[in-house]
């Protein structure tokens, strides 16, 4: 009987109906920002390069990041068990995880000062182009309280030569500070962070 209330108790809270420590009542919904958690960390690289060293730096078209069918959404996703995946119930993201996480890898990249960094789609012609899918983005919560799994797909095209410079798959993951959605959205900032962190250093060393 135990076993069952307890069951009840965690799929209530990663609901985000039920906040442990506090008096039960249906929550409103809550909107997170999703974040680079290691943009501060990272270095103004592009305004210690020269002006004629940009003017010649090969133009990177960056394509907004696609994500699986369920995780094309604005909630924030979780994982009980394996092979399993919910939505918690009264928490979503501002944007879908696929649009922002291209706006912050755009900002990452041109901090980075080695391309001219743009979106793909418009009348700009590009030397590379970079095409990423999160393939993965979760909160794992088969232990408490869990942590943000997140694993990303990547590919640099030379759109002048019509030749794959790279592929690779990048995983992050990032402990919660607390069991709850607010928990989940924190350290998926840590998770992107970490995530750039490694694409930025992959595309810097590409020949």
């Amino acid at each position: 009987m135990k076993a069952g209330l307890s069951l009840v108790v965690l799929s209530l809270v990663l609901a985000g109906c039920v906040n442990i420590g506090e008096k039960s009542e249906i929550p409103a919904v809550v909107y997170y920002v999703l974040q680079d958690a290691s943009l501060e960390e990272a270095a103004p690289l592009r305004a210690e390069v020269p002006q004629s060293g940009m003017e010649s730096a090969p133009t990177l078209l960056v394509l907004d990041t696609t994500a699986g069918g369920f995780y094309d959404t604005d909630q924030l996703v979780f994982s009980r068990s394996a092979g399993t995946r919910g939505q918690y119930q009264f928490a979503r993201w501002t944007e879908r995880p696929g649009k922002r996480f291209a706006d912050l890898m755009r900002e990452r990249l041109d901090r980075q000062g080695k391309w001219r960094v743009t979106a793909a789609g418009g009348y700009v012609r590009g030397d590379v182009l970079l095409d990423t899918e999160l393939v993965e983005f979760y909160h794992d919560a088969s232990s408490e309280p869990g942590q943000m799994r997140l694993v990303l797909r990547a590919e640099l095209v030379d759109l002048k030569q019509r030749k794959l410079l790279g592929r690779r798959v990048f995983e992050q993951s990032a402990p919660l500070a607390t069991f709850d959605a607010a928990g989940a959205a924190e350290a998926s900032g840590q998770a992107v962070g970490r995530a750039l962190d490694d694409l930025t250093v992959w595309l810097a060393n590409i020949r």
